[in-house]
Formats: C-alpha cells, sequence, structure tokens
C-alpha cells in the first residue's frame, strides 16, 4: 500500500498532500481482513496488489474513526464499499487491479447487495472509470493532520 502511494500519489497530487496520504491512507484496513472480504495478489512472496469490498458503513481510509463505521450495511437500500485498493506502481497495467474489483462484486452480488460505491482518491479513477463506475461528485477529503486530498465518489450498479 505504501510503495503504490509513494509512487503513485506525486503524479496526482502535491508533495504535501502525497506524502500526508502515504502515511494516513496506507494502513492495512482490519476489519476487512476479519470479514474475509480483502484481496491480495503475491509475486515473489510479495504483496504486490490488494483491495477488498465492505458490508459495513466506513467508506474511505484516513476518514477517522465515526460511531457508525462498523454499522452492517443494508443490501437492498445501501451500497456495498470498495476499499483499500492499491497496486504498486511496478505492477499496474496487469489487470490485477480489475481482477480485485471482479472478486468485490461477485462477494458483494452474492451477499445480495445492489451496488458499490467508494472514495477515489485520483490515481485510481480511470481505473474505476473503465470498471464501470460512474462519478457522484467530488471531495476534498481532510486527513488526520490537517492535509487536504481530493476525492471522488463513485458508484456502480450491479443489478443490470
Amino acid at each position: 500500500m505504501r510503495a503504490s502511494a509513494t509512487e503513485l500519489f506525486p503524479l496526482f497530487y502535491s508533495e504535501q498532500q502525497a506524502a500526508s496520504a502515504a502515511i494516513h491512507l496506507t494502513e492495512p484496513d482490519l476489519a476487512l481482513i476479519e470479514d474475509g472480504t480483502y484481496f491480495v495478489h503475491e509475486a515473489g512472496g510479495e504483496i504486490v496488489a490488494c483491495g477488498g469490498w465492505s458490508r459495513r458503513n466506513k467508506l474511505h481510509a484516513g476518514s477517522g474513526a465515526r460511531s457508525d463505521d462498523d454499522r452492517v450495511l443494508d443490501p437492498a437500500t445501501e451500497p456495498a464499499r470498495v476499499r483499500a485498493m492499491f497496486v504498486r506502481h511496478d505492477w499496474t497495467r496487469r489487470g490485477l487491479a480489475k481482477a480485485i474489483l471482479d472478486a468485490c462484486v461477485q462477494a458483494a452480488r452474492d451477499e445480495g447487495f445492489r451496488s458499490l460505491a467508494l472514495m477515489a482518491t485520483l490515481p485510481g479513477v480511470p481505473l474505476y472509470r473503465a470498471f464501470g463506475f460512474s462519478e457522484t461528485g467530488k471531495v476534498m477529503l481532510p486527513l488526520p493532520d490537517g492535509v487536504r486530498l481530493e476525492g471522488v465518489a463513485m458508484t456502480l450498479d450491479l443489478v443490470s
């Protein structure tokens, strides 16, 4: 996660924003791991891509703890969340993120979710667009150190 952010974020964000994101957005999300909804690709004993989905309310890392982050979502009325997607710079453009998203879509559908939502950082927007996600808004994400980072809210319909 950190290697990906360190290499890719400076291409899209200021030096200060990229440095802050590399600290605050790259901690493993233990809830995804505990829920069994996190996927990784390994090569040579190293994780080169990761990402997952959640049936819980938290939308993105770095947002700080909110009282309803662990609330289980209603699949009939709320979108599952895609979170913590990272591909190491030297492993991009090989279909690894698409494979993770495919796994997320299938697993969320299997649990009855009708849509997915995510908060994309700028390096991920082209991937999510190509996968079929639609932009629903742009926001400035406050990180714990006060740095703000542009994010793009996106959704994907799973019922078609």
